[in-house]
C-alpha cells in the first residue's frame, strides 16, 4: 500500500527519519483494523463523499477536558499504536464488503470504490512524544487530511490514546506516593478488563514508572500472517500462589531433595535435612524472643520445594498460615540452607494482614538473623507487600511506617478503579483553511479553534510554569523574552512570563509526504525514561495526591482575540418578543 510504501527501507537524517525508513509493523493488537470504528464514521464519509467533500483539506485536534483521578496532571500514551494504524490502514475487500452490508442499500457503488483506495499516504499527525506530562486542551495530536479519511480515524485513536494515557497516568500516581526507591510491580493481569487490558496495562504500567509486571505474555500475533515477535522486553517478576503452599501436607512429599552448589563444586543430597537443621537454629535464636513455636511443616515443605525448583529466585509467599510464626521462620530457614550452599534469596511477599506491623516485625527479625549468624546482608532482605493496594494505602503506609522494599499492585492500577475514561475529544478546529469552533453552554466544552502551535514555558528553577497555544503563523515564544499568557475563556486570568527556555510541544510522527521528516518512535525504555524527566520537571505541588495546584494552560493574546471573535460570529443571536 501506498502509506507502507513510504516508511520502507533504511536511512536516517539530521537524528529524524524521512522517506528512507524501516517499514513500521502494524498494531500490537490484530483487532486494531479499519473496522474498529462508530458505524457514523462510515456514514460521514460517506455523506462527505455524496457532497464532494471528502478530499477537502480538515484539521482535527484529539485532546482532554479534564486531568483524571482528581489530579493535576496527565500522562500521554499511545501515540505509537495510532501511528503503526495509520501506517497500515488500508481497508480489505473482506472489510469493504462488511461495509457495503451495513449501509446497503442506501450508498452508490462508487463509494465503495472510494474506500477501496482510501490510505493515509495524505494524512499528517503532529504529536507531543509520547509519554509526556500534559494538560487539558492542549491538542495531544494534530491530524490533517482529507475530512473523510481522517474522519475514520476518529475512534480508533481515541481509543487507542483514552485508556493508554490513562492508566501510564495511574501508574506514574502510584510511583510518586510509593517514591522513586521503592520497587512496584503490576499484579494486574487476572484482574483486568478481559486479555487487551492486561497486556495493555503490563505495558503503559511499564512506561508510568513500574519496574516489572508478573504478566508472562510476551508474543502476540501481529498481522495477518501471524509473525509473532517479542512485544515489550518489560522485566518479569513473579513468586508463588497460597494454592502451592497449601498443596503440600508435609516434607516427605519431597522425593527430590538434593541441590547443586550455586559454584558448582558440591552437592547437598538432603537439603530438606539442611532446611530443618536451620530452623532448630532460628528456633533456639528466636525462642528467647517469644518469636515463634512449632511452624507449620506443610508450608515448609512447598518453601523447600520451590527453593528446590528455583535455588537462584526463591521468594515466598508467608501469610498462607502465620506470618510471624510460621510463615517467616519457614523462610528465613530455607534462605539460610540456600546461603549456606551459595544462594541468596529473594524475599518474602505479604498479601494481607497489618503490612505496616507485619514488615517491621520481619525486618528486625531478618537483623536478629543477620548479628546472629553473621550471614551478611540478610537484614537486607526484600519485602514485597501486596493486597489490593493503591494511591491512598501507599499513602498511609508511609504515614505509619514501614519496611516494604516492593509493592506488587493490581486491580486498583490496571482497572484504574477510581476512574474509569480519560474523555479524549476529536474535534474539528479547521477546514480548507477557515478556523471552525465547536460552541457548548457548557465553556469547558468550547473548542479552540484553528491550526494551532503549543509551547511549554519553564522558568528560573527548571520547572514547567505554564503551557501557552498560539496561531500555526505566529512567531513562536522565546526564552528571556515577555510573553503575555491568557486563560482561553476566562478574561480576567492573565499573567506575564519570562520563560528561561521554551520547548516546541508539536513534532511531526507521520509527514503525508515523502518529502517530509518525521520523528522517530522511541523504544518503550526511551519512553519510560522520557516520562520519568517530565515527572522530575514538575512542580510537587501540581503533583501531590490532595489539593494540587492547577497547572495553567494559556493561549496568546492574537489566539485569544481570535477564539472570541468567532465565538461571537457563530453563536446565534436571540430575539426578545
Amino acid at each position: 500500500m501506498e502509506a507502507k510504501a513510504m516508511v520502507n527501507g533504511g536511512g536516517v537524517k539530521d537524528g529524524k527519519h524521512n522517506r528512507s525508513m524501516p517499514e513500521i509493523n502494524g498494531p500490537t493488537n490484530p483487532m486494531v483494523t479499519p473496522l474498529l470504528t462508530d458505524l457514523y464514521q462510515f456514514t460521514m464519509a460517506y455523506a462527505y463523499w455524496k457532497a464532494g467533500k471528502h478530499n477537502d483539506r480538515a484539521v482535527f485536534d484529539l485532546y482532554f477536558r479534564r486531568n483524571p483521578f482528581g489530579g493535576e496532571y496527565t500522562v500521554f500514551a499511545g501515540l505509537e499504536e495510532c501511528i503503526r494504524f495509520i501506517a497500515n490502514f488500508k481497508l480489505s475487500k473482506e472489510e469493504i464488503a462488511y461495509v457495503r452490508e451495513c449501509l446497503s442499500p442506501t450508498c452508490e457503488d462508487g463509494f465503495f470504490d472510494y474506500l477501496a483506495g482510501i490510505d493515509c499516504s495524505d494524512v499528517e499527525v503532529y504529536a507531543i512524544a509520547e509519554g509526556s506530562v500534559v494538560f487539558p486542551k492542549v491538542p495531544l495530536m494534530r491530524i490533517e487530511g482529507p475530512v473523510a479519511a481522517v474522519q475514520l480515524l476518529e475512534t480508533p485513536f481515541v481509543n487507542l490514546i483514552n485508556y493508554a494515557s490513562l492508566v501510564t497516568t495511574n501508574a506514574a500516581r502510584h510511583r510518586f506516593v510509593a517514591g522513586k526507591s521503592k520497587l512496584l510491580l503490576e499484579f494486574g493481569l487476572r484482574r483486568a478488563q478481559g486479555p487487551d487490558g492486561g497486556i495493555g496495562a503490563s505495558r503503559y504500567c511499564y512506561m508510568g514508572g513500574f519496574d516489572a509486571t508478573s504478566s508472562l505474555f510476551l508474543l502476540l500475533c501481529v498481522d495477518s500472517n501471524c509473525a509473532a515477535g517479542k512485544l515489550f522486553g518489560i522485566p518479569l517478576r513473579g513468586t508463588h500462589s497460597h494454592a502451592f503452599v497449601s498443596s503440600f501436607t508435609g516434607p516427605d512429599e519431597i522425593t527430590e531433595k538434593s541441590l547443586k552448589a550455586q559454584d558448582g563444586s558440591r552437592v547437598c543430597k538432603d537439603f530438606v535435612s539442611l532446611t530443618q537443621t536451620w530452623l532448630s537454629k532460628l528456633k533456639r535464636l528466636s525462642l528467647s524472643e517469644g518469636v515463634f513455636g512449632e511452624t507449620n511443616q506443610s508450608e515448609l515443605a512447598a518453601f523447600v520445594s520451590y527453593a528446590l525448583a528455583f535455588p537462584d529466585n526463591f521468594l515466598a509467599l508467608v501469610d498462607t498460615y502465620d506470618v510471624m510464626r510460621s510463615g517467616v521462620p519457614n523462610f528465613c530457614a530455607v534462605a539460610l540452607a540456600l546461603n549456606e550452599m551459595g544462594y541468596k534469596a529473594k524475599g518474602i511477599r505479604l498479601d494481607s494482614g497489618d503490612l505496616a506491623y507485619l514488615s517491621c516485625e520481619t525486618r528486625k527479625f531478618f537483623h536478629n538473623v543477620e548479628k546472629e549468624f553473621q550471614v551478611l546482608g540478610f537484614g537486607k532482605t526484600n519485602i514485597t507487600a501486596s493486597n489490593d493496594l493503591n494511591e491512598e494505602t501507599l499513602d498511609a503506609l508511609n504515614k505509619q511506617g514501614h519496611e516494604v522494599d516492593s509493592f506488587g499492585i493490581g486491580t486498583y492500577l490496571v482497572t484504574c478503579f477510581a476512574q474509569p475514561a480519560l474523555g479524549c475529544v476529536f474535534k474539528l478546529v479547521e477546514i480548507n483553511e477557515q478556523p471552525r469552533i465547536k460552541l457548548s453552554e457548557d465553556v469547558s466544552k468550547v473548542s479552540i479553534p484553528c491550526k494551532k502551535r503549543s509551547f511549554r514555558l519553564y522558568g528560573k528553577e527548571g520547572y514547567a510554569l505554564v503551557d501557552i497555544m498560539s496561531g500555526e503563523n505566529e512567531p513562536p515564544p522565546k526564552a528571556g523574552q515577555r510573553i503575555l499568557c491568557r486563560h482561553p475563556f476566562n478574561e480576567s486570568k492573565r499573567a506575564y512570563v519570562v520563560p528561561q527556555r521554551v520547548e516546541d510541544l508539536m513534532k511531526c510522527y507521520w509527514p503525508g509526504s515523502a518529502e517530509k521528516e518525521r520523528e522517530e518512535l522511541p523504544t518503550l525504555e526511551q519512553i519510560r525514561n522520557h516520562c520519568m524527566k517530565q515527572l522530575e520537571h514538575m512542580r510537587t505541588d501540581h503533583m501531590r495526591r490532595l489539593n494540587p495546584t492547577p497547572y495553567k494552560v494559556s493561549v496568546s493574546a492574537k489566539l485569544y482575540e481570535f477564539i472570541h471573535f468567532l465565538w461571537l460570529n457563530e453563536a446565534p443571536v436571540g430575539e426578545l418578543q
